[in-house]
């Protein structure tokens, strides 16, 4: 069967005999039906199990209780271990040692990049740009499969309106068009167009559902919201990637009416399955069918046969389904049915990896040596996160700074190189990576000096600080505060420049780093006000892996720059920054409130019946808040850069429309300013009238643009009735006929508007 299977794929290749998806289909099941007639029911089960690791060293992996689980066939993949050699020893157990030879399939939490590491993907949201997204997967792709990796478990999709909630930063923000975008560039990338080779990876798809939604923003927390408003705002990127063909998919910590994702069926089966014809297999995240229980839905037998039954193939860690199933089959919980179709998708999995083909096809040691950290993936790095900076204020000029004079550069994320790939960058190299202050020293030449000083602490309180610098990250000084102030004063003394690097740890946002307060904490703030009595200019660069409350600094400074966490080649990539060898282009992916009392916050919500009005504060009777006005600091789409941009009039191809038809909206857009730089130009639609009430606006479209100063370029976007769609309240995806308005601008609140009807 195997040589059968691959010397049609030798014809395929030599365009001898093409193969077509019908073909290679049936090839696969013929495969796979003869590999399960020989499986126990014990093998079976092993395929549906996925242990965590540890760090299993060479040699170790012979003597472990995993190895004799590999040997059993109780074992179909592993996740976390990094290196070719490690992990050739396991699989070298699984396919030379255990009774049918089923290679195992390794995956690692690349959520973006390797030993490569790009921004967040927060901040690679920023960018809104699909091309460099996509490049940061692949690259992300070709590194972890040269290091023995052949699934990943990214992308993120969950859409979040609660900056509280730390997991914002794996995500792509508020919005559902948006992130659907982001959820297909990132499949493509890490899949390619043909998973047998060996440079992609499978992609796996999370959390899938809601998890973004979690109440008061803490993490694991109860998920509770209309059908109507779960396919209308949260599933669209789940959606988007399932359909460009996403191998994998991993259930979500949270309830969805009130049955934990990974016992729902209705999400698993009747939406991804059934409503969205997706054929991949489901994982669950990190223990979930175990936590099943603390929901209060059973013991571990009784929710991992819920589990099974709803849809979940793979146990990652809880040995709920290895511990569990047979005696479930004996009791007449689960079918064997269930079984034999779970083991069936992980098969498939890894036959569409080419696994079956060669075990070993991703344990190249020469392509560890040659491809991973190479100088070309880091020099996409470095130009894919000065993307990705927003700049949100610079009234007097001072950016981009020039290359002369004394730089003080103060602050406690100055002088730290783990903390500049961010959270999740499990793969990641610290000690190849530079901190911000020496890429600045770096830059510094007979004209231009560059000093240090801490500063302050991350905060005052240790054991918080602590609590958000894990893994490496902690930088706590222990001196006192009024030492790391003097010093801060006293190089600052005689700079002409200050630069301060303020904000988050990489690790106070993530998994289990929820906040309640999203304000600058007291230390830095006091080293803030501290800063400013000197009168000296001062550059103010925020790293965060959220939209924080940045209030009291935009009252306070003139120059702001968002900068989140920027991968391993965040210090050089902030430096083209601020010196201006880049132009910042960034745009805000979430709005970023003037407080914690208005989240949710989000650009695209429905009116009330009593709307307050554009440019008020409090009206009573009116939808409001007594203390603060409804705007948020800075809108959805927002960031500014060192030139500026004209959007001329707005232009229409017609003002009707039929079902049919298309609508194209122009607009001429002028580099007015004295650099080269990059806009990008963003669409919004609002229905008037619908069966329903309809959102205040809708991203629609965008487009990024590099115009040379004095350039002028025309976006044309079109509409046409798929864009009009939405779900019902029947949850049908329709259009329904009248007045639109289009608005086109550099972000979602300095638009043009213009109207049409759909008839």
């Amino acid at each position: 069967m195997k040589v059968k299977i691959l010397f049609a794929s030798f014809l395929f290749f030599m365009g001898i005999q093409p193969m077509s998806a019908q073909t290679r289909q049936q090839e696969m099941d013929r495969f796979i039906d003869n590999l399960m007639s020989q499986m126990t029911l014990q093998e079976k089960i092993g395929q549906l199990n996925l242990p965590v690791t540890g760090d299993i060293v060479t040699g170790q992996a012979k003597s472990s209780d995993i190895a004799g689980k590999i040997r059993r066939g109780e074992v179909g993949g592993l996740f976390n271990l990094k290196g070719v050699e490690k992990i050739r020893e396991v699989q070298k157990l699984a396919v030379e040692q255990s009774r049918l030879k089923i290679p195992l399939i390794f995956g690692m939490d690349v959520i973006h990049g390797y030993e490569t590491v790009f921004p967040i993907p927060f901040a690679l949201s920023c960018s809104w740009d699909m091309a460099a997204v996509e490049r940061s997967a692949r690259i992300a792709a070709q590194e972890a499969s040269a290091d023995g990796i052949s699934w990943t478990f990214s992308p993120m999709v969950d859409i979040s309106r609660d900056p509280r909630w730390g997991r914002m930063s794996e995500g792509n923000g508020e919005d559902p068009y948006l992130g659907a975008a982001i959820a297909r560039a990132m499949v493509h990338g890490y899949q390619g167009d043909d998973l047998t080779l060996n440079n992609t990876v499978m992609a796996c798809v999370k959390h899938f559902a809601l998890y973004g939604a979690a109440e008061a923003g803490r993490d694991y927390n109860t998920v509770d919201m209309s059908h109507w408003r779960m396919f209308n705002y949260y599933f669209p990127p789940y959606e988007a990637a399932a359909k460009a063909g996403a191998g994998s998919f991993m259930t979500s910590f949270n309830v969805v009416d009130g049955i934990p994702a990974t016992g729902n069926k209705w999400l698993l089966t009747d939406v991804l399955r059934k409503r969205w014809g997706w054929d991949g297999f489901v994982v669950t995240d990190y223990t979930a069918i175990a936590e099943m229980t603390a929901h209060g839905l059973g013991d571990l037998q009784t929710v991992s046969a819920l589990a099974l039954n709803a849809g979940t193939d793979m146990d990652m860690v809880a040995d709920g389904f290895v511990g569990t199933l047979e005696q479930s089959l004996r009791e007449g919980k689960v079918s064997e049915e269930s079984i034999n179709q779970a083991c069936r998708r992980i098969l498939e999995a890894k036959y569409k990896l080419g696994l079956f083909d060669d075990p070993y096809r991703y344990l190249d040691k020469k392509r560890a040596s040659k491809e991973i950290y190479t100088a070309d993936n880091r020099a996409e790095a470095r130009r894919i996160a000065a993307e990705t900076f927003v700049l949100l204020k610079n009234d007097d000029g001072l950016l981009p700074l020039q290359k002369k004079g004394k730089i003080a550069l103060i602050g406690p994320l100055a002088n730290t190189s783990a903390n500049m790939p961010g959270t999740w960058s499990v793969a990641a190299a610290f000690e190849k990576y530079k901190s911000l202050y020496y890429a600045m020293l770096e830059r510094a030449g007979n004209d231009m000096t560059v000093v240090y000083a801490k500063g302050s602490n991350i905060m005052d309180d240790a054991k918080i600080e602590a609590n958000g610098s894990m893994f490496g990250r902690e930088i706590r000084d222990p001196r006192s505060s009024e030492e790391l102030l003097n010093e801060a004063l006293a190089v600052a003394s005689d700079a002409d420049v200050i630069v301060a690097a303020i904000g988050e740890t990489s690790e106070m946002s993530g998994e289990s780093s929820s906040r309640s307060d999203l304000t600058l904490p007291d230390a830095q703030k006091r080293l803030l006000e501290a800063l400013k009595s000197t009168g000296k200019p001062i550059v103010l660069l925020n790293f965060s892996g959220r939209a924080t409350v940045m209030t009291w600094e935009a009252a306070n400074f003139n120059t702001l720059l968002n900068v989140w966490f920027g991968g391993s080649e965040a210090a050089d990539a902030i430096c083209d920054v601020l010196f201006g060898d880049k132009v910042p282009s960034g745009k805000l992916s979430a709005t970023m409130p003037k407080s914690v009392g208005q989240i949710p916050l989000y650009y695209n919500h429905l009116n009330t019946g009593r709307p307050l009005k554009d440019g008020a504060w409090f009206t009573k009777f009116t939808s409001n808040y007594l203390d603060i006005d409804n705007d948020p600091l800075y809108p959805f789409g927002y960031g500014l850069s060192y030139t500026t941009f004209h959007y001329g009039p707005l232009r229409l191809s017609g003002t009707t429309m039929g079902k049919n038809d298309v609508i194209r909206v122009s607009v001429d857009v002028t580099n007015s300013g004295n650099y080269d730089g990059d806009e990008v130009v963003q669409m919004y639609i609002r229905d008037l009238v619908g069966s329903v009430s309809r959102p205040v606006k809708e991203l629609k479209g965008f487009e990024r643009i590099s115009l040379k100063k004095g350039e002028t370029k025309t976006v044309t976007f079109t509409i046409d009735e798929e864009k009009l769609k939405f779900y019902n309240s029947q949850l049908e995806f329709v259009s329904e006929p009248g007045e639109f308005e289009v608005m086109v601008g550099p972000n979602s609140r300095d638009v043009q508007t213009v109207s049409f009807t759909l008839q």
